[in-house]
């Protein structure tokens, strides 16, 4: 089979190789999946590059996200799952072969069924973002009724975390820094879109709240927005932070939280509970079954490209990044 892999980190076109490899098996409880389309996350060129430790294994074929058909079961599986269509989720967590691949192997838990009317580059935009934009949206409970901030609300987990929400019936306000991000955060149905360059977010949520301020924050930038979320939060609101690049080692003000008696939650998508991942993966199914989440597509590359196709990931796209088996 044809695959990318590289045996050393650095920059994509220095380290990445694409050539043949040999084919897998799954193993007891795996899926075998013929690839469609393989989606690029930021954390899959930060590994490359070194940004989030070294190597583990001598090759890595990298990728998390991807959706394909299931070609072969292993031992315990159900036979009746061959040929099926399916959305694969964490391919190369404790794994050194994710989805770059022509093939992949995965548990069944990890290949999860495609709706009909689910295109797979469609389905191969799901994966990190969305599990981890449910995640942040629900870990503290049912949203109807509450007001919930997403910021950076035209990224990859941004656009998902308004859809989850908005379908859990909050009132959803999204943070944008131009024009076109708060087109895509409008179209994911944002209720009121704030651009942080032009505009002072704590003020214009205090403003569009009527002074009641926020019930939940879905954060990007937790060190750097920290002090305004504070002052945005309702007394026992809860911040779910994703990320915090801007400012990776921010300091905490202890009574200032404690005095709103405020949550501060980190999430780490691969260390969902299994509960967690399971009831976001129904979630999911349920709004793609019924078309009710939308699907932004940067590019797509052919895996002979992928090297290129990091680089189209490092440059800040808006959207996902794609290989596209198919072309």
């Amino acid at each position: 089979m044809r695959a990318a892999w590289y045996t050393k980190q650095g920059s994509a076109r220095d380290v990445l190789e694409v050539g043949e490899r040999e084919l897998p098996s799954p193993g007891s409880g795996e899926v075998r999946v013929r690839m469609f389309a393989s989606g690029i996350n930021p954390v899959d060129v930060k590994r490359r590059f070194g940004g989030r430790g070294g190597m583990d294994s001598a090759l890595v074929v990298p990728h998390f996200d991807g959706a394909g058909v299931i070609d072969k079961v292993g031992d315990g599986v159900d036979p009746g799952s061959l040929g099926k269509r399916v959305w694969i989720y964490e391919a190369q967590w404790g794994s050194d072969f994710g989805t770059a691949a022509e093939f992949v192997t995965v548990p069944t838990s990890r290949a999860v069924p495609l709706p009909a009317g689910v295109s797979f580059p469609e389905g191969a935009c799901l994966g990190i973002p969305a599990l981890t934009a449910h995640r942040c949206v629900y870990r503290d409970g049912p949203v109807d009724g509450q007001t919930v901030l997403v910021t950076g609300g035209a990224g990859a987990v941004g656009a998902y975390a308004i859809q989850c929400a908005r379908l859990g019936g909050a009132r959803v306000l999204a943070t944008v820094s131009g024009d076109e991000k708060g087109r895509i955060a409008r179209a994911a149905g944002a209720d009121a879109v704030i651009n942080y360059r032009e505009e002072d977010v704590a003020a214009r949520v205090m403003e569009l709240t009527d002074g009641e301020g926020l019930d939940r924050i879905v954060e990007v930038e937790m060190g750097g927005n920290l002090d305004a979320s504070i002052a945005m939060l309702k007394a026992n609101g809860v911040i779910s932070a994703y990320a915090s690049e801007g400012d990776p080692q921010p300091a905490v003000p202890f009574y200032t939280l404690l005095y709103k008696n405020l949550t501060l939650r980190f999430e780490l998508v691969f260390l969902m509970p299994e509960e967690a991942k399971k009831q976001a993966v129904e979630d999911l199914t349920k709004w793609l079954a019924s078309g009710e989440l939308r699907h932004t597509i940067a590019d797509r590359f052919t895996l002979e490209d992928i090297a290129a196709a990091h680089e189209a990931v490092e440059s800040g796209p808006l959207g996902k990044v794609l290989l596209d088996f198919s072309r």
